[in-house]
């Protein structure tokens, strides 16, 4: 069983992240169920374990904090959708690479529900949506734009910290970074994308699809997914002591 739980207000992303080691801990001993917390922080920037120095480049706008998972360099904010997934993966296939592409799968079938299309690249962390609406690149290509982040670490084959969808953030609040070390696209949101979604919406369309996405046999989903498959750990912090 998964319990879902919706935070109310900001919530302070020690807090948090204090909750969340409390109930991963909890969970690898077996004394509580597996978890997904949605919520919102006010504006801060997050660093994973492969954050470059070079890439914080206004260090002193919003607070910042050591996150301990994979990834770079991640913005949080009002208007942000913030998804922490505490799943067992003793129970789930123990296939690390298989759950990242669960979670690509989970953003990319809630983003289609409204009727956007989410793609994953190569060489490129989170989802991302092409803007036909602008003119190509100097390489010819379609511009793309990010729309949401994925970063996960597990301890004990337990996961935590999870994904970030962009519903209504400010995406001025980006500029103080270099958003996971991507300095050649953007990013965007729901609203942005001029669609009137609501945080409500978006909570949704996460757990219309969730079952949908982790409900398969463990060692099997990856198989069976449509996607082709592009390992990331670079998005995952792995302890398993």
């Amino acid at each position: 069983m998964v319990e879902w739980r919706h935070w109310p207000g900001r919530v302070p992303y020690e807090a948090a992240l204090a909750a969340m080691e409390e109930r991963v801990a909890r969970i690898a001993a077996g004394e509580a169920d597996e978890a997904v917390w949605l919520l919102e922080h006010p504006p801060l920037y997050t660093a994973g374990t492969s954050a470059r120095p070079e890439d914080l480049v206004e260090p002193d706008r919003f607070p910042v904090f050591s996150a301990g998972r994979g990834g770079q360099y991640t913005y949080h904010g009002p208007g942000q959708r913030v998804a922490y997934v505490m799943l067992n993966l003793n129970t789930r296939g123990r296939d690390v690479r298989c759950f990242v592409r669960q979670l690509e799968d989970w953003v990319i079938a809630a983003l289609a529900e409204f009727n956007v299309k989410g793609e994953i690249r190569d060489g490129r962390v989170g989802v991302w949506v092409q803007r036909p609406e602008r003119p190509p690149g100097p390489d010819g290509e379609v511009p793309e734009d990010k729309i949401a982040a994925i970063g996960v670490k597990l301890r004990r084959w337990v996961s935590f910290h999870g994904l970030s969808i962009n519903v209504e953030p400010d995406l001025s609040h980006f500029s103080g970074i270099i958003p996971c070390g991507i300095r050649d696209h953007g990013v965007t949101s729901l609203v942005d994308l001029g669609l009137p979604v609501t945080m409500e919406d978006v909570d949704t369309a996460l757990r219309h699809t969730f079952e949908r996405v982790f409900s398969a046999p463990p060692g099997g989903a990856c198989g069976e997914a449509s996607l082709p498959f592009r390992p990331k750990m670079n998005m995952v912090e792995r302890r398993n002591e």
